[in-house]
C-alpha cells in the first residue's frame, strides 16, 4: 500500500461483500502495534481510531506517523480514523496533519443544526479525500466525557435518515439501534427491525458503535442486515490492563515497560484476532 488511506474503498468493499471493517481505539504505540500487525497477519482493512482525548493524549502527529510507517510495512489497507470529534477546527488541524478519515458527531444537537454541522465537515474533507462519518440518534453510556443516560438514549429514525445523509453527503451513518459506550448492565437488545429499515432507506454503509460486550452472535446479525463497520473501544483496553497487572502481581518490583507492556499486547491481540474474525474481514486482501 505505502499511503495512509481514508476509510472509503474499505467500507464500499465491506458492503458489496457482506463483512464489516472493525475500527479499534487505540491509546499508544503498543496498541496501534497490535492492531496493525494482528490485522496483517490475518490480512484484514482495519481502521485505527483515537478519541479526542486519545489524540491528544498520543499525538496527532505521532499516530500519523506511525500510519505511515504501518502502510509501508504491511500490504492492507490502513486508515487513521478521529473518533467521536465534536469541533470542526479540531477536525480541520487533523485532516491537515494526515488523517484521513473523520468522525463529526453532532447528535446531540437538532436535526437541522446537525446537518449544518456535518456540511460544514464534509465540504473541508472533500478536498482532501478524506471520509465523514456522523451520527443520527444517541448511544447511552460514557464516549470520553460525554455520558448519557439509557432513558435519554434517542433511536435512529428511518426517514430521518435518508434526508440526513442527502443533505450532508456523509460516507458513512453511525446509527443508534440500542448499542451503548462501555459495558452493559444487562443483556444489550438491539432493534435488527430498524436497521432492516435504515439500510432500505440508506445507500452508505452504515456503523455500530458500542459494539464491545455485545454477542457474537448479534454483531453477525447486525452485519448480516447491512453493518459494514464496527467499533470496538472497551473490549480492548480491558483485557490489556488485566494482563499488565495480573504481570505486576508476579512481579511487583519489575520496571521495564518492555516487560510489562508485552502481556497487555498478547492478551489485547487475542481480542483483535476474535473481533476480525466476528467482522468476517479476515483475507480480504
Amino acid at each position: 500500500m505505502g499511503t495512509i488511506v481514508s476509510s472509503k474503498e474499505m467500507l464500499l468493499d465491506a458492503q458489496k461483500n457482506h463483512y464489516a471493517v472493525p475500527a479499534f481505539n487505540i491509546h499508544n504505540l503498543e496498541t496501534f502495534q497490535v492492531v496493525v500487525e494482528t490485522a496483517a497477519e490475518m490480512r484484514s482493512p482495519v481502521i485505527v481510531a483515537g478519541t479526542p482525548s486519545t489524540i491528544t493524549y498520543a499525538g496527532a502527529d505521532y499516530i500519523v506517523a506511525m500510519a505511515e510507517v504501518a502502510s509501508k510495512k504491511y500490504d492492507i489497507p490502513i486508515a487513521i480514523h478521529l473518533d467521536h470529534f465534536e469541533k470542526i477546527d479540531v477536525i480541520k488541524t487533523y485532516i491537515n496533519t494526515g488523517f484521513r478519515s473523520t468522525m463529526i458527531d453532532a447528535s446531540l444537537e437538532p436535526f437541522a443544526k446537525n446537518v449544518a454541522i456535518v456540511k460544514e465537515v464534509v465540504d473541508y474533507a472533500y478536498q482532501f479525500g478524506a471520509t465523514v462519518e456522523a451520527e443520527l440518534g444517541k448511544l447511552s453510556g460514557q464516549e470520553d466525557d460525554l455520558i448519557l443516560h439509557e432513558k435519554d438514549a434517542l433511536y435512529t429514525n428511518p426517514e430521518e435518515a435518508a434526508e440526513f445523509v442527502m443533505k450532508t453527503g456523509i460516507d458513512s451513518l453511525a446509527i443508534a439501534i440500542g448499542t451503548a459506550h462501555g459495558l452493559y448492565k444487562g443483556e444489550p437488545k438491539l432493534d435488527f427491525e430498524r436497521l432492516e429499515q435504515i439500510r432500505k432507506k440508506v445507500e452508505i454503509p452504515l456503523v455500530l458503535h458500542g459494539a464491545s460486550d455485545v454477542p457474537d452472535e448479534m454483531v453477525k446479525k447486525a452485519i448480516s442486515l447491512g453493518i459494514c463497520k464496527v467499533n470496538v473501544a472497551t473490549d480492548l483496553k480491558i483485557p490489556f490492563a488485566n494482563a499488565v497487572k495480573e504481570f505486576f502481581k508476579k512481579n511487583p518490583e519489575e520496571s521495564d515497560p518492555r516487560k510489562y507492556m508485552t502481556p497487555g499486547k498478547v492478551a489485547m491481540k487475542e481480542i483483535v484476532r476474535h473481533k476480525i474474525l466476528v467482522c468476517g474481514s479476515n483475507d480480504r486482501y
